[in-house]
């Protein structure tokens, strides 16, 4: 995987895109890094560690790392809309392309606005809202 392009569609090889952030050689440094990263590690599988790590704990209860693991959907493509930062605090707007698992019909689009928030030098998904 490392010297293929990588599933967040940046057009950057995943090693030096999203894999660094999935290794935990290093942390997003913006909201858009870590959507981009947590999309990836949605897309592969095997990554719920890093998805749970990656949210904002009091959003976060009630999920596990095995659950997050899992594949639910098979998903194909990331588009990103719009960004902003002010501080700790930021959006992501984005349109997440993907089959539902065992169908092979039409690609279906989840557009969501998340919500990211910075603490002790690092991001955390808060939540989004799917429109």
């Amino acid at each position: 995987m490392d010297a293929s392009a990588c599933p967040c569609g940046s057009g950057k090889v995943f090693a030096r895109c999203c894999g660094r952030f999935l290794s935990g050689q290093q942390l997003a440094k913006t909201p858009e890094q870590l959507m981009r990263s947590r999309f990836t590690a949605f897309a592969l599988g095997g990554y719920g560690d890093y998805l749970l790590a990656s949210w904002f704990p009091a959003t976060a209860r009630g999920l596990s790392a095995l659950e997050l693991s899992e594949r639910s959907a098979d998903w194909q493509r990331l588009e990103v809309i719009a960004r902003s930062q002010q501080g700790d605090e930021g959006t992501v707007e984005f349109k997440a392309w993907f089959r539902p698992k065992g169908k092979s019909e039409a690609l279906e689009a989840m557009h969501e606005v998340s919500e990211f928030r910075r603490l002790q030098g690092r991001w955390l998904y808060v939540g989004g809202r799917v429109t």
